[in-house]
């Protein structure tokens, strides 16, 4: 295996407790010298000059939608998105065709993101058979299973039954692995395509209440503490689900929760013009939400940028809004969309933005290989990235299968120069390598 210098950078590492400028030794796949001037006899040199060395990046919420959906995405296209964005590691969700809710599944999605080799796959589990809502899934195979599963969920559906997600939680329990809901009351936002107020009155649009979230989220943190099991929110998004996960923190309970790119960014008024690009699930809302995830964010309330990398076949997104189906692409803008509304305004500092993108995620996930600390004998799981310079979005030039991007034509801050895969280089200077590709 090749040993790499990352040469000239400044390691911004959450988890090891630096900031400073260093280079980076890569031998044998893991870091084996961090400081200045550091000799590299034999090593390829990766310039980092002007760039930040960080841990890789992780995300807890991704859809690859293989099996079922590689119209929309495979595992190697999404991978490839990734590795482009900065990320080492993600969580495949389970709404594939066939479900996830077993080991055979799991371990497929496993083994082909092993295979194509630019990114760890982790694949989440589903709850209940089918994502149905009615049976409990096959938990204790998928979490003892080559795969190792340690999340679950119905993720794009609530599970409504409050008896059967307690039992679900405490069976979860005896394995330490995390439940993971999706909060919407499905009666509350039945047949509403936009967050419910002003503005989906005024465009004509069924609304989706905040409320739907929040009544979900109140009852999944009274069970978590009930059952004492390990609760993450994915994608929360409104003001009230943020307050009631800073009470849960404050008394102890093991409530985790992520928000997106797209939540911290956008709000409703994106959705004044009808663009099927910014409908998702759960829906853009008011700027006084945005602000609170903002906040929420900033105070560790919040634990992940999570992106929820939805794509969806073109023909699908170009339909009437009513009829399209909800969700973005959002592997390769996470950083970028971070870096551009967070940290340049001040609203987050750059080492709470790699914790919330690279360190929390991996720790929720149980992933000791990433997120840091860059150090001696930790494994080279690294992300190189220029803050300052620019690029605008393109999505055709995107390596997603699907183009599905409220964010066309923005010009972002921060581009990802090099990603390293313990060692090996999946992105090098700016450009996919492809050769890792089985």
């Amino acid at each position: 295996m090749t040993d790499y210098l990352l040469r000239g950078g400044r390691v911004v590492d959450p988890a090891g407790g630096q900031d400073r400028r260093a280079d980076v030794l890569v031998s044998g796949g893991v870091v084996t010298a961090v400081g200045e001037r550091l000799g590299g006899s034999g090593a390829t040199v990766l310039d980092c000059t002007g760039a930040v060395v960080a841990p890789g990046l992780v995300d807890l919420h991704a859809h690859l939608r293989e099996p079922g959906r590689e119209d929309e995405e495979t595992i190697a296209t999404g991978s490839a998105a990734a590795a482009a964005g900065g990320y080492t590691a993600l969580c495949a969700m389970p709404n594939t065709d066939p479900v996830a809710d077993n080991a055979a599944v799991v371990e497929k999605v496993w083994a082909l993101g092993a295979q194509v080799g630019l990114v760890d796959v982790v694949p989440a589990g589903a709850l209940t058979r089918g994502r149905r809502g009615e049976e409990m899934a096959d938990l204790g195979e998928m979490a003892r299973c080559a795969a190792g599963v340690r999340l679950f969920t119905d993720d794009g559906a609530a599970l409504s039954d409050s008896l059967l997600a307690r039992r679900v939680m405490e069976y979860l329990v005896a394995f330490d692995a995390i439940y993971a809901e999706h909060c919407e009351d499905e009666a509350l936002v039945a047949g509403g395509h936009m967050h419910e107020g002003e503005r989906s009155v005024a465009l004509g649009l069924a609304g989706r209440p905040s409320e739907a979230e929040f009544l979900i989220a109140a009852r999944d943190i009274a069970l978590a503490r009930l059952t004492r099991c390990r609760l993450h929110l994915l994608h929360v998004s409104a003001a009230e689900t943020v307050e009631l996960v800073r009470r849960a923190k404050a008394e102890g309970l093991r409530v985790t929760a992520e928000a997106t790119p797209h939540h911290l960014a956008l709000t409703d008024a994106a959705l004044a013009s009808y663009d099927t690009n910014a409908k998702v699930n759960p829906p853009l809302r008011t700027e006084r939400d945005r602000a609170a995830l903002v906040a929420g964010v900033a105070d560790g309330t919040i634990d992940a940028i999570a992106t929820d990398h939805a794509p969806h076949a073109l023909q699908e997104k170009e339909s009437e809004f009513t009829l399209a189906p909800a969700g973005i692409v959002g592997l390769e803008t996470a950083l970028s969309l971070t870096l551009t509304t967070l940290v340049a305004p001040g609203l987050l500092t750059l080492r709470d933005a790699l914790e919330r993108l690279s360190t929390a995620p991996a720790r929720i996930l149980g992933l000791e290989g990433h997120g840091g600390p860059i150090e001696p004998g930790r494994p080279a799981n690294l992300t190189v990235f220029d803050p300052a310079a620019t690029w605008v979005v393109e999505p055709q030039r995107l390596h997603s299968r699907s183009v599905n991007t409220p964010f066309a034509g923005w010009e972002l801050s921060g581009v990802v120069r090099h990603t390293l895969l313990r060692g090996r280089p999946t992105v090098r200077d700016g450009e996919l390598v492809t050769e890792v590709m089985v």
